[in-house]
């Protein structure tokens, strides 16, 4: 489909940087020009919409739908502006991170955000490609406003004079209808490599339960194990609370400040994966981390972080000597004379995934807190066994660890690919009229936004301003 793909004959400088060398004959204005804010008030019954980085502008139910957020929305919607479907609306504290968007919904948004209906000449679905780009997520960084970069906004008045390009209105449908293609070759790829880190993980969860619930030798006595959902165990294991083997200790519940250089804070996204991600954690200052590591709060190697909030059993090995403390939302797993490996391991399993889910039936926020943590039910294997299981995995999910972390980077690299394409095909890098001739209509489905299935990031679940 790009094969061929060749730039315009003749370009003009635009002198904007984010736009660079544009086509001759195409029109560079600022987008008051090009847009018309929209201020329509009073429609409280419409449907709540939120404009998110990774998925543009959403019906705020998606947004909420599976996570520990909570509808932040005021009770009185009567400010809250109308979004038509067509309209472009941004998140002014979020814009240069992304969150802005055409929409094809009809709806409701915060009155902080920035509402602009496209005029005549501007196909809606060609600027909302423009707007995602991240050249233009620098100039609005460029544009934004604030003392830090939580507090950054970009006023309307400042998206009004930034600079946009005009194509003619035939070449915008070409573009919109050539990357339609690219983002569904694109879309189908990533499905297939998702589906196979599913099958992957699916596999490494069949080995870590067989190991972990029957041990490693199959001629091992079995006893009944008391836990309707789990067939025999080793007759030599213990069936126990984990608090028995286990001390738990929660996190200090503390509004601290966050820093750009501080000390680490380990929180819920830090704890997805087996051992502990701090890379892209937030950070707090060295007093509020001496008050968060009060009363033998400070974690240490060896121990593990367990999360109760959100992802509610998500645990993470710590692996790393540096000081950090742990946020909100987590606790700490220690033990001086049980594997910590195993242990995690064992959290990690389908059989503490049942346990779990017979727990918080009916619960609507997904939480668990310290005693139930502390009851939930554990196998206890002699340490030495314990050793040997946790040699065993790790010999044997090293292979499908690292058909993972292959698939997952060929992934980014796709999406990578189709960041770089998008920005060259709507900034006139590229021609693409003559490929675009070519190819067919797409079902009217197959044209909602290409970011529909992309999961969302933090960012994304932060507070509606």
């Amino acid at each position: 489909m790009i094969e061929g793909l060749q730039p315009y004959s003749e370009y003009q400088e635009s002198g904007h940087k984010w736009l660079g060398r544009v086509p001759k004959h195409w029109a560079l204005l600022p987008n008051r020009a090009l847009f018309k804010e929209v201020k329509d008030r009073n429609h409280p019954s419409e449907e709540m919409l939120s404009v998110t980085i990774m998925r543009g502008i959403i019906r705020q139910k998606a947004l909420l739908f599976d996570t520990f957020k909570k509808d932040s929305s005021n009770i009185d919607k009567a400010a809250y502006k109308l979004v038509q479907p067509g309209d472009i609306a941004y998140n002014k504290m979020r814009a240069w991170q992304g969150a802005v968007g055409s929409s094809s919904l009809r709806g409701i948004v915060s009155p902080a955000y920035v509402v602009m209906r496209p005029r005549n000449d501007c196909a809606p679905s060609y600027y909302h490609h423009l707007f995602r780009t991240p050249s233009f997520a620098k100039e609005a960084e460029r544009w934004s406003y604030g003392i830090t970069s939580d507090m950054w906004s970009l006023r309307r008045e400042h998206f009004k004079v930034i600079y946009s390009v005009l194509p003619p209105s035939d070449e915008q449908a070409a573009i919109v209808r050539f990357l339609d293609h690219a983002n569904r070759k694109v879309d189908g790829f990533i499905r297939a490599k998702r589906k196979l880190i599913t099958l992957l993980g699916e596999q490494k969860q069949i080995i870590t339960h067989r190991a972990i619930t029957r041990g490693l030798n199959p001629n091992a006595p079995r006893k009944p194990s008391g836990i309707p959902w789990l067939d025999d165990i080793p007759a030599h294991w213990t069936v126990t609370a984990l608090r028995r083997h286990w001390r738990v200790t929660d996190c200090k519940h503390l509004t601290v400040p966050f820093v750009d250089d501080g000390i680490p804070l380990a929180s819920v996204v830090e704890v997805q994966s087996f051992a502990l991600n701090l890379a892209h954690c937030k950070k707090t200052t060295r007093p509020w981390y001496r008050l968060l590591i009060e009363g033998d709060r400070k974690p240490k190697r060896g121990d593990l972080i367990y999360c109760r909030n959100a992802s509610v059993g998500a645990c993470a090995l710590v692996e790393t000597d540096i000081d950090f403390a742990m946020g909100q939302d987590v606790c700490l797993i220690r033990s001086t004379h049980q594997n910590q490996r195993f242990l995690n391991y064992l959290l990690h399993s389908p059989f503490m995934d049942r346990q779990l889910a017979l727990l918080l039936v009916g619960s609507t926020f997904k939480r668990i807190n310290v005693a139930d943590i502390k009851a939930l039910t554990v196998l206890v294997p002699p340490r030495r066994e314990q050793d040997a299981i946790c040699a065993h995995l790790d010999s044997q999910l090293r292979v499908y660890d690292a058909s993972i972390s292959r698939t997952e980077r060929e992934i980014a690299l796709m999406q990578e690919y189709r960041t770089r394409l998008t920005a060259d095909v709507v900034t006139g890098k590229l021609d693409v009229r003559a490929a675009a001739a070519k190819l067919p209509a797409l079902p009217a489905e197959a044209n909602a936004d290409v970011t529909k299935n992309q999961p969302l990031e933090e960012a994304d679940l932060e507070e509606e301003p």
